[in-house]
């Protein structure tokens, strides 16, 4: 039936890594189903049979398809079936194309399609890992040109070792987790997460995962060598050598003195009429490759640049090697909101609003993980206005959700626990100016806005890129780059942490790897880089958290009954909580492990709920004092409700510190006040007084001949207290 059915096998972390080809989806370009464990996943790759017309870019795309029935899950939606990619979907699909895009031929145009279609998830095997490998084998086993395979793994630090792909128990006590991809020679690419990992830790565990890769490289090239297809050729989109030349002869002094300036937006006036000049001189010379002139003069600046920092060590702004943009740091920008903390450093500027909310607010999850919900949210905008540019929000892109996601990485590990803090905390980071790095400002900025907004954070945060000049076996970096460094270097090495270590890491490259020397100078230059902006910037700013919450903040409290007493607190069909919600203009969540926690604008709203609540969860004891509402009036005295559920009576002559001869003429239905219990029967039934209650609260001393009212006995005060106690039993 599949004649040309092969399998292939080997060993990864201890666990079997199986691959098929040559079975399932026979019409793609590539294609190989990847066991990793029990996680399986259909990874294809196809190419357009021409190029895309009106691109001056190399027109890839990769997609990390989560399938829900892939853990046995039924899609939440209203249509129950998967619907736009989620943002950890997009986050997988991010770190399997930065290792793989450098290597494909940077003047080819015709469209690729790479998908990782996730069909079974083993939760010790990660998915992402298994889709990174599958998608090289499909692409090199395919007709598509590519200077791959590479590999990738995940190296955790547990107990004081370096683990390959760890299980989800270790993943869970790992104090980093950081994702490496190699080719057979150069590291390709690095994500990392950690909690606070110093250099030489961190650079000793991405050689360990290197290496591992390089043996996953070996055993691809046997599959792509026994069945791999030979590469087609393509039509080269580059301008011509002597067209590059020729522009390059006359443009190349104008190109200098346009760049040579620290501010974009006087390099862009000034590179117009360079393009202006450009095509009035060789538009009737290239009449056919009229759109080519542009790639030329893109061409020339990235010469220009690349030039002056090999060849001058000169950056485009004047600064030297290892200098930073002027740097400044603001809070408190925004009158109403829980938290705010700007950042900039040269024209990248990057505003952070930190909103507390309460545990009901937490992000609800439907992924293929076991994480259901999220406390910690971190949500990054780029608008088009940043950059000078018009166009219409169509809510957040891949880059959005990826930088988003890289600023929640590097700020996790010095957020508060849940019991220190028990808040949801959501950051919006809002890039008001671009100009390189603006996920790092992003780090920055939120450092100061959660500190502004008072969250308990363990360590200040902040963050920088390193950039990186490559020819031959030349390289040369640089600390903070700006976008020309960027458009026209060979990396961005962006790196945050505290100054204890390392919290995340993020690399993009447009060659094929890094050398361990040059990772080694990326991690020290960023390391210095970063204790200078916390020093002289961000700590003088604001030196530690606020130990209090904004005005505006909820405030909240928290206790924890017995799960037994969660029904009464609720109430039958949520009677009861929201009762107390509504009289105490408050917000209640109740975890199924008993956890209660009160939030309100008003403290002392929280606080008359928490006691309610303490009081519903804990049976009354002689002695305690509560404050109640009275319900009903009798001859003989007041009902008095200390807690939903919960009544008392207080006799006339235990109504106050005076001789009552009439209860209404001392309360009435509806007040307020406060009641001490004194007896409960054999029955549990409550007998309150205020009259004990005032004089030990508010120190009333009682009337001369008040307490002598005998107590009227008889069936009309016990059948009636009894029969209201029947009643809410």
């Amino acid at each position: 039936m599949f004649p040309e059915f092969k399998k292939f096998e080997t060993t990864l972390a201890g666990r079997p890594l199986v691959v098929e080809t040559g079975k399932m989806a026979g019409l793609a370009g590539g294609s190989c189903l990847i066991r990793y464990g029990e996680t399986e996943i259909l990874c294809t790759a196809t190419m357009s049979a021409k190029p895309r017309e009106g691109v001056d870019f190399f027109p890839l795309s990769v997609d990390f398809e989560e399938k829900l029935y892939s853990v046995g899950k039924i899609p939440g939606s209203f249509l129950r079936r998967e619907g736009r990619a989620s943002e950890k979907a997009t986050l997988c699909s991010r770190v399997i194309d930065r290792p793989i895009r450098p290597l494909f031929p940077k003047d080819m145009r015709n469209d690729v399609g790479v998908v990782a279609t996730v069909m079974s998830v083993d939760q010790d095997c990660l998915p992402e890992i298994t889709a990174m490998i599958g998608v090289s084998i499909a692409i090199s086993i395919s007709e598509i040109p590519w200077d791959g395979p590479i590999a990738g793994v995940s190296v955790g630090l547990v107990d004081g070792k370096f683990v390959i792909n760890p299980t989800e128990a270790e993943r869970a006590k790992s104090e980093m987790a950081v994702t490496v991809a190699s080719t057979a020679d150069l590291v390709a690419m690095i994500e990392a997460g950690a909690n606070e990992v110093d250099n030489e830790t961190m650079f000793d565990g991405i050689m360990y995962a290197h290496k591992v890769n390089q043996e996953i490289v070996e055993f691809i090239k046997g599959i792509q060598k026994e069945v791999g297809k030979p590469k087609i050729p393509f039509e080269s989109q580059d301008p011509a050598p002597e067209m590059f030349e020729a522009v390059k002869d006359f443009a190349i002094d104008m190109v200098k003195e346009a760049l040579d300036t620290d501010d974009k937006r006087v390099r862009d006036e000034r590179l117009k009429p360079v393009y202006a000049a450009v095509h009035e001189k060789f538009d009737e010379v290239y009449p056919e490759e009229i759109t080519k002139l542009d790639d030329c003069l893109y061409k020339l600046q990235k010469y220009v640049v690349r030039r002056w920092l090999l060849d001058e060590s000169k950056r485009v702004d004047g600064r030297g090697i290892n200098d930073m943009r002027p740097l400044d740091a603001e809070i408190d920008l925004l009158s109403r909101v829980h938290g705010s903390g700007m950042f900039t450093r040269g024209q990248t500027q990057v505003l952070t609003v930190t909103t507390l909310g309460t545990v009901g607010d937490a992000q609800m999850l439907d992924g293929l993980d076991n994480e259901e919900t999220k406390r910690y949210i971190h949500h990054y905008n780029f608008p088009s206005y940043s950059v000078g540019e018009t166009r219409p929000s169509r809510g957040p892109g891949r880059r959005e959700i990826g930088h988003g996601a890289l600023a929640e990485r590097a700020l996790l590990p010095v957020i508060p626990s849940m019991e220190e803090f028990p808040y949801t905390i959501r950051l919006v980071s809002e890039v008001l100016s671009s100009n390189g790095s603006t996920s790092q400002a992003s780090v920055c900025g939120s450092t100061l806005s959660l500190m502004a907004a008072g969250v308990p954070i363990k360590a200040p945060v902040a963050g920088i890129s390193c950039g990186l000049i490559t020819e031959g076996d030349r390289f040369m970096t640089m600390v903070d780059i700006q976008g020309l460094e960027d458009f026209f270097g060979d990396m961005d090495f962006k790196v945050a942490g505290t100054k204890n270590g390392i919290t995340a890491i993020q690399m993009d490259l447009k060659i094929h790897g890094l050398t361990p020397e040059i990772i080694k100078e990326a991690l020290e230059k960023t390391y210095a880089a970063r204790c200078k902006i916390l020093d002289e910037v961000m700590l003088p700013c604001i030196a530690e958290p606020r130990k209090e919450l904004s005005k505006y903040a909820p405030k909240m409290l928290t206790t924890k009954i017995d799960v037994d007493k969660i029904g009464d607190i609720i109430g039958k069909q949520g009677k009861v909580i929201q009762k107390i919600c509504a009289e105490c203009n408050c917000k209640i969540d109740v975890e199924e492990d008993g956890s209660i926690f009160i939030t309100s604008l008003d403290i002392e709203d929280a606080k008359r709920a928490l006691t309610i609540i303490e009081t519903i969860a804990k049976d009354p004891e002689i002695g305690a004092i509560y404050r109640g509402i009275v319900t009903r009036l009798m001859s003989f005295g007041a009902f008095v409700e200390i807690a939903p559920g919960k009544e008392g009576l207080v006799h006339i002559s235990k109504l106050d510190v005076k001789r009552v001869d009439k209860v209404e003429d001392c309360v009435a239905v509806g007040d307020e006040v406060i009641v001490k219990v004194t007896e409960i029967d054999d029955q549990g039934r409550l007998n309150l007084s205020r009259r004990d209650a005032l004089i030990e609260i508010e120190g009333a001393v009682p009337e001369a001949g008040s307490d002598d009212q005998p107590p009227r006995r008889g069936g009309r005060r016990d059948g009636g207290h009894g029969r209201r106690n029947h009643r809410h039993e």
